[in-house]
């Protein structure tokens, strides 16, 4: 796997890149900001099967370097990366068609883990940053209004991608809320949090 680090924080480049490369599957190229990254993914024959850009680092301005990522890796993925959690970052990203957030509060396992995820075609976004940028009230099952929404399609035995077409959301952020169901509902699936539903009468 072809992967992009780009962060201007030297030190975070060099351990990310030794923990990649020391699982033997990736290539790993490194960048300090957004015009140098921007110029390695012109520079690459293919796309990178993931570009990983440090939300603070010279010029990204907030989500614009993101979508310029995006737009230069040629279908290629792109995930941000931030020590901090912009309100509503996890709606945003994955709007723009992200693979993913990652927090640098994450132990380096577990950032290699996420990587390896989103480069194989997964979107990874850690659940307690899946919040609506404005908070909804919830219902009385715990369940936020969008996530009752979701639960109704559910117990219809709808798939994801019909979710989605129904409440004019990305099908990865389908894929969030229903996580987000099941571990409410302390559901082991899909199927079970439907199951769980019907008998509390939630749909």
């Amino acid at each position: 796997m072809h992967i992009l680090i780009a962060d201007d924080h030297e030190l975070l480049r060099d351990v990310l890149r030794s923990y990649l490369e020391a699982e033997g599957q990736f290539a790993v190229e490194t960048a300090a900001n957004l015009n140098d990254a921007l110029g390695c993914i012109a520079a690459a024959q293919t796309p990178f099967d993931l570009v990983v850009l440090d939300y603070g680092m010279p010029g990204m301005e907030g989500y614009s370097g993101l979508e310029q990522a995006i737009a230069a890796n040629g279908g290629g993925r792109v995930a941000l990366m931030s020590g901090l959690s912009p309100p509503g970052v996890a709606e945003k990203v994955l709007a723009l068609g992200a693979a993913g957030y990652l927090p640098k509060t994450l132990p380096g396992r577990s950032l290699v883990n996420a990587i390896r995820f989103m480069a194989a075609g997964e979107t990874y976004m850690p659940l307690e940053l899946h919040r609506p940028a404005q908070a909804e009230e919830p219902s009385p099952s715990g369940l936020s209004p969008r996530e009752v929404e979701v639960l109704a399609r559910l117990c219809a035995g709808k798939a994801n991608k019909e979710i989605a077409r129904d409440l004019g959301l990305r099908e990865p952020t389908i894929k969030l809320h229903v996580k987000m169901i099941c571990r409410k509902l302390e559901a082991r699936n899909r199927t079970h949090a439907a199951m769980i539903a019907r008998e509390r009468a939630l749909c």
